[in-house]
Order: structure tokens, then C-alpha cells, then sequence
């Protein structure tokens, strides 16, 4: 648990979605190790390329965005907190997920809102927001490159990252940045290589506290159950 430059909190998914989409993005958090990418036919690009902006986050959904430690803050005082802040929240239900496009990427997304899983993050940003080393200036130019809204500045400037609380939207990233035609053939694709494992209902019964190493891939160090 110790050793890891920053730390943070995913839904890492369980079962066949868990094991297609690792072996589609290349790394697999929970084992620690690269996985065989498949070929799949029509792809614009190959799958390495088109995964590898996400490939070393692993499968996941982020709830609390990665952090460096705090100073006076360990690995252990961490691993408490996580584990308490899940046993106080509730398991979360999801109809569906959807292979959908967001922007120039493609991810899955849920079918529809769910104000019971915007709280479960806000939640839990708040709890592990003792711990979280303040931002460095470039850390916070590069944020700001992507034109943020007065709403996430604000946002940035108070939690370290400007797509939390109400500006928080769920989704399991699955491509890095693709142009217009790209995209959409893409997502067309992983539709359907993921429409026969993709869980309906989605039950979100635990979050794992994810380190990311010195190479900078992630690996899942420990899953909570969420018991509230």
C-alpha cells in the first residue's frame, strides 16, 4: 500500500465487463499487469492507439480523482478513511450502462441519472478530502487548459479537480480523444463488443482505493464493500 505517487478512489467493475474491458484498454489494476488487447475488425485505428490515454487507469469510474498524500497523511490513515466512508454509503443501482460517445471519447455511461450515485461521490470526496496534497501551480495550469466554466474553477480551486459535486458525470472511460468520424465508428464498435457483457441491472456495491505507481499505471490495492 505504500510506494504509490498518488492514490485515489475508483468503481472498478466485477465479472465478464471487468475482464473485457481490461483486456480492451491493456492493463488489468486488479492483477497488476498488461493484458492482451483484441483485434477487432473495423477499428479505425488499432487498439493500442486508441487506448492509450486510458490504459493506465485500468477499468474504472472515477469517484475521487487522484491525489499526491498530504503532508502528515499516510497510506494508513487513508486506507481507514476509505474503509470507513464505504461502510457508511449505500450500494447504488443503475439500470444499464451505454457505450456512448462524450466529446471525442467513448465511454460507458449510465442509461439514465442517478441522484443516488451523485451522492455517493460527493460523499466521498469530501471524506478522503483531508488527505489530498494541495495542487502545484503546473498541476493547476494544466487543468486550467481546458477552459473551465467560473463553476469549475471554483470547484478545482476547493476539491483539486473541476468535474466534481454537481459537475460529476459517471462514466468508465474506454478511448482516448478520437476526430468526428473516428468516434462514432468506434463507438459503434465497442457497442457491440461489449453489448453481451455489460450488467443490467449495474449494482455498485464497492469502491477500491487504486495507487499509481512510478511508471504511472494504477493498481487496485483494496475493495471496500459499501455497506450503509
Amino acid at each position: 500500500m505504500i510506494g504509490f505517487v498518488r492514490y485515489a478512489l475508483y468503481m472498478v467493475p466485477e465479472g465478464e465487463f471487468y475482464r473485457k474491458g481490461a483486456d480492451w484498454l491493456g492493463w488489468d489494476s486488479a492483477l497488476g499487469q498488461a493484458a492482451t488487447q483484441p483485434a477487432l475488425d473495423g477499428l479505425p485505428q488499432d487498439a493500442r492507439t486508441i487506448t492509450a490515454t486510458p490504459r493506465k487507469y485500468g477499468l474504472h469510474a472515477t469517484i475521487k480523482p487522484p491525489f499526491r498524500l498530504a503532508p502528515g497523511c499516510d497510506a494508513t490513515g487513508l486506507d481507514k478513511a476509505a474503509r470507513d466512508v464505504c461502510a457508511a454509503l449505500a450500494p447504488v443501482t443503475l439500470p444499464a450502462l451505454n457505450i456512448a460517445r462524450l466529446g471525442s471519447f467513448i465511454a460507458a455511461v449510465p442509461a439514465q441519472p442517478s441522484p443516488d450515485l451523485q451522492h455517493l461521490a460527493a460523499e466521498t470526496v469530501a471524506a478522503l478530502e483531508p488527505f489530498r496534497a494541495a495542487l502545484t501551480e503546473t498541476e493547476l495550469a494544466r487543468r486550467r487548459k481546458s477552459r473551465l466554466t467560473p463553476r469549475q474553477e471554483a470547484l478545482l480551486t476547493q476539491w483539486g479537480y473541476p468535474y466534481v459535486m454537481e459537475e460529476f458525470r459517471f462514466h468508465i472511460t474506454l478511448s482516448g480523444a478520437l476526430p468526428e468520424p473516428e468516434a462514432e465508428r468506434t463507438r459503434e464498435i465497442l457497442a457491440a463488443h461489449f453489448a453481451p457483457v455489460l450488467p443490467e441491472p449495474v449494482i455498485i456495491d464497492s469502491l477500491c482505493l487504486m495507487g499509481e505507481d512510478q511508471e504511472g499505471l494504477f493498481h487496485l490495492i483494496h475493495r471496500y464493500r459499501l455497506s450503509g
